[in-house]
């Protein structure tokens, strides 16, 4: 069996214990990356960088629609949606959230992509694992199409990223740099 499987503590990886607990806690996983998009649009608009905050607009907007249809493929299983049953590690981030710090008021698109291909290859990642574990047959099936989802947001991404080359090393720089009160 494989840390997937068991929910082994050295690795944090949760247990699945079946196809509903499964589609449980995709569809938390994929609230968690609305809610941080959300969160990382909103601090972007806030410094009036209204650019990657549309970006995180857009990626939160992908995130939503993945978490409607888990909460119709539950409801059709009889299962209650709760956001509460996330594929997160303990006292870490979720499989496809970002840190809170990993924002910086002058970022430019490319961060804001490199963001998003972090979280959807670790998102990717578990879902191929657990394809390929030793767990039961519908929960790799299942683990094999979510894997296939996920591999199509990465490209996704790639293909944004494609678009937008990698700033210099000055890209942080601000000459008049806000203040905060000590």
């Amino acid at each position: 069996m494989t840390a997937v499987e068991t929910g082994d503590p050295g690795t944090g990886a949760p247990a699945i214990a079946s196809v509903d607990d499964l589609l449980a806690r995709a569809y938390a996983m994929e609230l968690e990356a609305m809610e941080r998009y959300e969160e990382f649009a909103a601090q972007l608009e806030a410094h009036g960088n209204l650019e990657v905050a549309g970006l995180f607009r857009k990626l939160a907007g992908a995130e939503r629609k993945h978490a409607e249809a888990l909460a119709r493929d539950l409801a059709e299983r009889g299962v209650a949606a709760s956001p509460g049953a996330a594929l997160a590690t303990p006292g870490a981030e979720g499989l496809e959230t970002a840190v809170g710090d990993a924002l910086h008021y002058l970022m430019v698109p490319y961060h804001a992509l490199q963001i998003a291909l972090r979280n959807e290859l670790r998102a990717f990642g578990f879902f191929a694992d657990l394809s390929r574990s030793a767990a039961p047959e519908d929960i790799r099936r299942l683990a094999s199409e979510f894997a296939d989802e996920e591999k199509l947001h990465v490209d996704l991404v790639r293909e944004w990223l494609a678009r937008f080359s990698k700033p210099g090393e000055s890209w942080a720089y601000d000459p008049d740099e806000p203040r905060v009160p000590d």
